[in-house]
């Protein structure tokens, strides 16, 4: 049976010499891994139209063995190719993709992460590249997960406080309005990484890098 998505490219790796393991991200399949048979040869259908945050259309044949399933067909919405242009916004991108990895089960339909994710790595390729970005990303993503800290709980200044609850409540093409100084992205930025790792078990790799931090 064949069966048809729309998803956005959180990794690929080789599998053999000519075909690859493609990861998905999708809204009502969730995660989910295909394989696609011959996509190194340079007359493979999938030639170019596979690659990190890529946003496509697809088809494949669900495996009733394993979760790798057999991709079939792709049709690519969007290639993200700012990513491709600046170092700074493939770190905040894959450490996006690398959190959600993390807090997400493989083949559960997933339409809030997956908006907000694929918001998200459109917001990074459209502005430039800024801390808080990263940080309104990890308080959307408690909150879609039903962990949002409770601002009013937590030792934090009033400004930081203030800012938190504006990046959380921001849609992305209102962010980059947002004043902050540096001092509240330090706070708030000490504050996220205590609470991700007390609530999520460890804090993902690439984290400062997102963050524009040496």
């Amino acid at each position: 049976m064949i069966e048809t998505a729309t998803g956005l490219i959180l990794r690929t790796r080789l599998l053999t010499e000519t075909s690859l393991i493609v990861c998905w991200l999708t809204p009502d399949l969730g995660r989910l891994s295909t394989v696609a048979k011959g996509a190194r040869r340079p007359r493979s259908p999938y030639w170019g139209k596979l690659d990190l945050f890529y946003l496509a259309q697809f088809s494949f044949s669900r495996s009733r063995r394993s979760e790798l399933h057999t991709l079939r067909e792709v049709e690519l919405r969007d290639t993200h190719g700012a990513l491709r242009q600046d170092l700074g916004h493939l770190q905040q991108a894959a450490y996006a993709a690398v959190l959600v990895e993390q807090v997400t089960e493989t083949e559960t339909p997933l339409p809030g992460v997956f908006d907000l994710l694929n918001g998200f790595v459109a917001q990074v390729c459209a502005r430039a590249v800024q801390p808080q970005t990263v940080l309104s990303f990890e308080l959307k993503l408690l909150e879609e997960l039903g962990l949002q800290p409770d601002l009013d709980r937590h030792r934090l200044t009033p400004a930081a406080r203030s800012l938190a609850g504006e990046l959380a409540a921001s849609d992305w093409s209102s962010l980059p309005e947002l004043q902050s100084s540096a001092a509240q992205i330090t706070e708030l930025d000490r504050f996220l990484r205590g609470f991700v790792l007390h609530h999520l078990g460890r804090i993902p790799k690439g984290r400062d890098a997102a963050l524009g931090k040496s």
